[in-house]
């Protein structure tokens, strides 16, 4: 089955295309409810690997984008025999689900993120975690001792199990 995502205006193609240098913020997105200056909600977030899949060809894909989950998303993956058979491939599936572009690669689908590096792979979790979460999984805390501001990191819990 074939994913098609509709275009917005004045948003990037869902499709592949000539891959352009994420910023080196992409690791960091912005929260989710952050657009343009209308207010829009924002649904999709560059991305670079840190390594990088590599196709059959040999060829290098680092840049990627990824959309926000759906409660489907979370959802279809549980009813998927290797998923029942084995919980922690669900990380695998749903990431093969939000992916919308990789590089040049024609579409994305979990055997492309099974075929990751594992490095990759829990680069990829964590982005999952901070772009569903209000666009970060950090919390604003204050110290007892100094009474100084600081924020903590929230993450941790499996993909799809929120």
């Amino acid at each position: 089955m074939r994913r098609t995502t509709a275009a917005r205006p004045g948003a990037l193609p869902a499709g592949p295309g000539p891959v352009e240098a994420a910023p080196a913020a992409a690791a960091e997105p912005e929260e989710a409810t952050a657009g343009s200056a209308s207010g829009a909600l924002r649904t999709e977030f560059p991305f670079e690997l840190p390594r990088g899949y590599v196709d059959e060809n040999g060829t290098v894909h680092k840049h990627g984008t990824m959309r926000l989950a759906t409660a489907r998303d979370e959802l279809v993956p549980l009813r998927d025999v290797r998923v029942q058979e084995n919980p922690a491939y669900l990380s695998v599936v749903l990431l093969g689900r939000v992916i919308t572009r990789l590089g040049t690669l024609t579409m994305v689908h979990d055997g492309v993120v099974e075929n990751m590096f594992a490095s990759d792979l829990a680069f990829l979790q964590d982005f999952y975690r901070q772009v569903n979460a209000e666009g970060h999984t950090r919390a604003g805390v204050t110290c007892p001792h100094c009474e100084q501001p600081f924020e903590v990191e929230l993450g941790g819990s499996r993909l799809g199990e929120s």
